[in-house]
């Protein structure tokens, strides 16, 4: 059984015990969080009635808080003079998915 769960303005295919990187969401490692479901396909049929999924979850373990690479920005426009750099961070959430519950 698979799930598509949305976190962080994205959406993310999970099975039971997949690990993965999500934008931060707040809390300590060891926390257990609740992530909304947009599908979830079982061994019967695929759900993706918002009714029905009202029910459904996707319970996940926070493993860590931390930093992504760093990103560099750099702006130029040419015979101008103009250069700007600029760099940045992205705070992310290693997350791993302890269960997905149906109803």
């Amino acid at each position: 059984m698979y799930a598509i769960v949305a976190t962080g303005g994205k959406q993310y295919k999970v099975e039971e015990g997949d690990v993965l990187e999500v934008e931060k969401i707040e809390g300590e490692a060891g926390t257990v969080v609740e992530l909304p479901l947009v599908m979830i396909a079982g061994d019967k049929a695929v759900v993706t009635d918002a009714k029905k999924l009202g029910h459904a979850t996707a319970t996940a373990e926070i493993v860590d808080q931390f930093k992504d690479k760093k990103v560099v920005i750099f702006k130029f426009k040419k015979r101008k003079g103009y250069k700007r750099t600029r760099g940045h961070r992205q705070n992310l959430t290693r997350l791993r998915i302890t269960k997905l519950s149906e109803a």
